[in-house]
């Protein structure tokens, strides 16, 4: 089968690990018999630079004509970048928020394991990591408080800054039937996070939810705060199948969640529209500190690649045999510096997707 993909290698560490993920595609395709074509896109700073602006027109239309894309990591570093001297909406960021909704990217999921050769690197307490867990975390990803209106104005002779939180009926629904929908597919939970108790948008967001869940009968349901959420993170992942929330706490989260992990650096993310289209890309930065080093963790890139066969190519078995790989390197040893552990062997960026890639077999 033969498909095109679209590479936003972005900034950063970006072209480093969206290198590594495309190695891992290229072995796949050798050894499935399918052809990957690849079309450079570009968005974040290296667009800014390029273009003047954080996303062109042309880069969506390109993003469009593809049946995925890969992304790495956008931004710099706020403080120090002439890109963070420009007014908002020309940052970097402003061209991630501009994909995502020219795409329709609404649904937002992003896996969080815990792997049994990382358990050295969770920070929780043994008895907890020793269970183990396997999360999904379902973030809407086009409404809510990033998309709302915002404005700053001077009221008394001093600055008021204010951001609308806004979610309509639909926007809510779409987004729990792809929760009910994987949990179908995993261990049939949904935990549905919201701030009920305070927010006008989570008391809709509640009862539409509760609506959908009837129409998945077999799907346990469960309400919680999130401030009870971030808690429970912490004191027991294995309790969550899948978590389902909005834009902002879904942001955060994830982020949470990336952590118990053991790094962020092995956290993937599918952003999803309506249809098989869909943006692959790792949920951590750009790293600009470390970026052309040879020392960032490539696995989150390579693993949203495997998400990508996945969900948007339907290539099951291929993103098992990426899923495998990734496993049998952790479990021969290998180790970047961030989820480096005694007795380990270190290796740079470069060698861990060739690793990875020697792995891929039917």
């Amino acid at each position: 089968m033969e498909f095109k993909v679209g590479v936003i290698a972005g900034d950063g560490i970006g072209p480093e690990i969206t290198s590594q993920a495309v190695k891992v595609l290229d072995k796949v395709a050798d050894v499935y018999g399918h052809k990957f074509d690849y079309t450079d896109i570009l968005m974040g700073g290296a667009s800014i630079d390029a273009c003047g602006v954080p996303l062109t027109d042309e880069a969506i239309a390109t993003a469009r004509s593809c049946d995925s894309v890969l992304m790495g990591s956008i931004g710099g570093n706020t403080s120090t970048s002439p890109w963070y001297k420009l007014e908002p909406s020309k940052r970097p960021e402003a061209g991630l928020l501009g994909l995502r909704k020219a795409l329709g990217l609404f649904a937002n999921l992003r896996p969080a394991v815990l792997y049994d050769e990382l358990k050295g690197a969770c920070p929780l307490k043994e008895e907890i990591s020793d269970k183990g867990f396997d999360m999904l975390i379902m973030r809407e990803l086009t409404g809510g408080l990033y998309f709302g209106e915002r404005k700053t104005v001077t009221e008394n002779g001093e600055q008021k800054a204010i951001d609308t939180l806004t979610y309509t009926e639909t926007e809510i629904r779409r987004i729990a039937k792809r929760g009910f929908e994987a949990a179908m597919k995993r261990r049939k939970k949904v935990t549905s996070v919201d701030k009920a108790n305070v927010l006008d948008s989570s008391r809709l967001w509640r009862k539409v939810v509760n609506e959908v869940s009837k129409d998945f009968p077999e799907v346990e349901l469960e309400h919680m705060l999130v401030d009870n959420c971030a808690m429970q993170i912490v004191r027991d992942p294995a309790q969550f199948d899948v978590i389902l929330t909005e834009n902002m706490f879904g942001d955060i989260l994830s982020d949470e969640a990336s952590m118990v992990t053991g790094s962020i650096g092995m956290l993937s993310s599918a952003s999803l529209n309506e249809t098989k289209l869909g943006v692959y890309e790792p949920s951590h930065g750009s790293a600009p500190d470390i970026a052309g080093m040879d020392i960032a963790n490539p696995i989150a890139t390579i693993l949203s690649a495997a998400m990508m066969l996945r969900y948007s190519f339907d290539l099951e078995k291929e993103a098992d045999a990426v899923d495998a790989a990734v496993k049998k390197v952790l479990k021969d040893g290998y180790r970047t510096i961030d989820i480096m552990s005694e007795g380990k062997s270190q290796v740079g960026c470069r060698q861990m997707g060739d690793l990875i890639a020697e792995r891929i077999t039917r």
